[in-house]
């Protein structure tokens, strides 16, 4: 019914829903009431022909199709076009406005579809499905197409023929027409004004946001796709940031390595903040700060699991879903995440590195103080208690332990920034302590972690490589220019690169020997490349990894190295924020000549 599953997709979002559109305008991704929610569109996830689970507008007979980006927003357009050279526009957004003094982020999603040349004889299809639906029955009404879900009942409002959806008989686009799928609830206007107004009011939000951003002088567009797509994966409603859309979205085909990431993992929030404070979207760390705020509430003390979800007390038991057949059959489906229950390490130190600028950025309107500290201390107690005990790491290893060298930066991270933090609020005694906690543990870690064949491995006293050990001089253990962080990154690249692009690591973990590229690892590679000084060679793999992005400047978690197909989840954060981060380090200064 609809095209073969793949990554070729755009999204749209307001911060609190998102959905993914195919190329060939068909929504086959979408969860509600929020980003962690039932899906009500889940054909992505469904097979190589899936029957339900999409909303799909198109021709029986296309030829092309052409999709893209309104500059600037979060809107997208995809121009439909038959044998016959009829065609159609859908605009696709989720509306996102200031309005009555708050940012407007209402459960709606809204498509407007207008013809463009000839008679486009269209097509309407909305199948919504979910996990625990087998389809989701549909209640026409005067103006309207009201559906049960698991997620609760959504109701698609249109000035298009209702008696032509319902039954999903094809008719002629005569004129500009709105749908607007929204809560079970009467519109308070007409489809078509409504539309027009949300759609005029949400491309001047997007561009007002897009313009105060500070973005580099080179790679400008992709650098403002990110940080937008980055915003669309952060939840605002509790300051919670998701690591990706969508579950289950296999790392490789063929393998079980399918995951949940709708949730919120304390390390994967931080680079997202990081890489948003780095274009100036500082609000996200705020309200991040008052989600960890929330989350250390929640656990009445210093132990931080390493993933929580949109509302953290909420659990997110991974269990299998048995009715949908994974993406492109690659199965098993799963939702909620059993990494819940790791012991991870590096999340004190994600958390403190998150609310680091918070105490040094005079453009906040509230920095941080006394209050914010007193808060983070405990963290850094439990961070230097565990900072030489084993855990899960940050790759997630579900059935092995060991003291991960990035684990042991982390907590050594939290003491030393909360020295820095101290010595900033003027608590001399409490940076004096922390200062000489720093100093004793990253001591003991810098011996351990090297090893005799010369380079620091990715466990103290072992001598396996990780790709996790290229962010060191970017966390400020050791320097760029020392020698041993240079020849662990030559190690690196000699034994987990392939084709140019970097794996996390090459030994097997519980699912057998990883075969993809994981792409924030590249990207870490190029950061690492420019701070010692090889800025060619890092602007080449850059542009590289800018050229795989999919068709509106997108990236996945994983990549296949051989034929740069996308992997994994989607659309990854660790990604996106990799791709701002590196373009910001590589890109020539405004003030050199063009």
């Amino acid at each position: 019914m609809i095209a073969r599953p793949s990554l070729d997709l755009a999204v749209i979002g307001n911060s609190s829903i998102a959905a993914l559109i195919d190329r060939h305008g068909a929504i086959v991704w979408g969860c509600w009431p929020r980003l962690d929610g039932e899906p009500i569109f889940s054909a992505l996830i469904d097979g190589d022909d899936p029957q339900k689970g999409f909303f799909s507008i198109g021709f029986d007979d296309e030829a092309s199709t052409d999709q893209r980006y309104v500059r600037n927003t979060a809107i997208v357009e995809t121009i439909l076009t038959d044998r016959d050279g009829a065609s159609f526009r859908i605009l696709d957004f989720v509306p996102r406005f200031r309005q009555h003094g708050r940012t407007y982020r209402p459960l709606n999603i809204v498509r407007v579809i207008e013809p463009i040349a000839g008679l486009p004889r269209i097509r309407i299809r909305m199948r919504p499905r979910g996990p625990a639906d087998a389809a989701a029955p549909a209640i026409v009404g005067s103006s309207h197409v009201r559906y049960v879900t698991a997620a609760g009942t959504v109701r698609l409002t249109t000035d298009a023929p209702i008696t032509h959806i319902a039954e999903e008989t094809a008719f002629v686009l005569t004129r500009r027409m709105t749908l607007i799928v929204h809560s079970d609830e009467t519109l308070p206007d007409s489809t078509d004004r409504i539309g027009h107004d949300f759609l005029e009011r949400t491309r001047g939000h997007w561009l007002d946001w897009v313009r105060t951003l500070n973005v580099p002088f080179e790679w400008q567009e992709a650098v403002i796709r990110a940080a937008i797509t980055l915003q669309l994966c952060s939840f605002e409603d509790t300051g919670a940031i998701v690591a990706a859309l969508t579950t289950s979205i296999p790392e490789s085909s063929g393998t079980e390595r399918n995951w949940d990431y709708r949730y919120c993992w304390i390390r994967d929030a931080y680079f997202t903040v990081h890489a948003l404070n780095r274009v100036g979207a500082t609000p996200t760390m705020e309200r991040f700060i008052a989600y960890v705020t929330d989350v250390i509430a929640l656990e009445r003390g210093p132990d931080l699991k390493p993933v929580y979800a949109v509302v953290p007390e909420r659990p997110i038991d991974e269990y299998v879903a048995p009715t949908l057949a994974g993406y492109r059959g690659n199965g098993p489906v799963r939702i909620g995440n059993a990494a819940r229950e790791q012991v991870q390490h590096d999340v004190y130190g994600s958390v403190i590195l998150a609310a680091w600028q918070m105490f040094f950025d005079e453009r906040l309107p509230e920095m941080g103080g006394p209050g914010l500290f007193a808060l983070l201390e405990p963290l850094g107690t439990r961070a230097l208690a565990r900072a030489l005990t084993p855990d899960a790491g940050i790759w997630e290893y579900r059935s092995r332990t060991k003291v991960h060298t990035h684990s042991a930066v982390m907590c050594w991270v939290a003491c030393d920034r909360l020295a820095r933090i101290a010595a900033k609020l003027g608590l001399g005694e409490n940076g004096a302590r922390w200062r000489a906690a720093a100093d004793d543990l990253r001591g003991t870690i810098l011996d351990r972690a090297w090893n005799e064949a010369g380079y620091f491995a990715g466990s103290l006293d072992g001598d396996e490589l990780d790709a996790s050990l290229l962010l060191l001089h970017e966390l400020g253990i050791v320097e760029a220019a020392d020698p041993r962080f240079v020849a662990t990154v030559d190690a690196i690249a000699a034994n987990l690169g392939h084709h140019g692009h970097l794996m996390r690591y090459v030994v097997p973990d519980d699912f057998g020997v990883p075969t993809v590229a994981f792409t924030i690892c590249t990207f870490w590679y190029v950061d690492a490349l420019a701070a010692i000084g090889r800025t060619d060679e890092a602007r080449r793999i850059f542009e590289e990894l800018l050229r795989l992005r999919n068709h509106v400047g997108l990236l996945s978690e994983d990549l296949d190295p051989q034929t740069g197909e996308l992997w994994g989840n989607f659309p990854q954060t660790y990604s996106m924020a990799g791709m701002i981060v590196a373009a910001m380090r590589l890109s020539k200064g405004w003030e050199q000549p063009r």
